[in-house]
């Protein structure tokens, strides 16, 4: 399934150009044209959808062990693997993507912050039966 709006479909498709470096039935990768770090590099599913819940269970398999190959190809020692879903959670391509972000240094790559909060542990215990139980 694509999307003819999609520029990530429109990647996939080659009617964009990209500096391909893996492809198969259910996944593509490519360096980023906008890079945090050099060999800043995105994996997606062939399949378009635009969350991660929203893609097939079987077009996902493939993904994390790519991201892997990839960093370990490009040589990076620290690195960020970045997946957003939704405008407010920073996704600006409406396409599942993973980012293979190197982290050479403190100044490059990504730069996260962690604002952390204490946590009522009756709360979390009630939180966790609930997830539990959907799940």
């Amino acid at each position: 399934m694509s999307s003819a709006s999609c520029i990530f479909c429109k990647i996939i498709k080659g009617d964009i150009p990209s500096f391909k470096l893996f492809e198969s039935d259910k996944v593509f990768a490519f360096l980023d044209i906008q890079p945090l770090s050099r060999g800043h590099a995105l994996v997606i599913p062939k399949f378009h959808g635009e969350k991660l819940i929203d893609i097939p269970d079987e077009d996902l398999v493939e993904i994390l062990p790519l991201v892997k190959k990839i960093a370990k190809a490009f040589g990076a020692q620290d690195f960020n693997v970045l997946q957003n879903n939704g405008r407010i959670a920073n996704q600006a391509v409406d396409h599942v993507h993973f980012h293979m972000i190197p982290k050479p240094n403190e100044k490059d790559g990504l730069t996260l912050g962690w604002p952390a909060r204490a946590t009522d542990m009756e709360k979390l215990k009630i939180l966790h039966e609930e997830i539990k139980a959907k799940m």
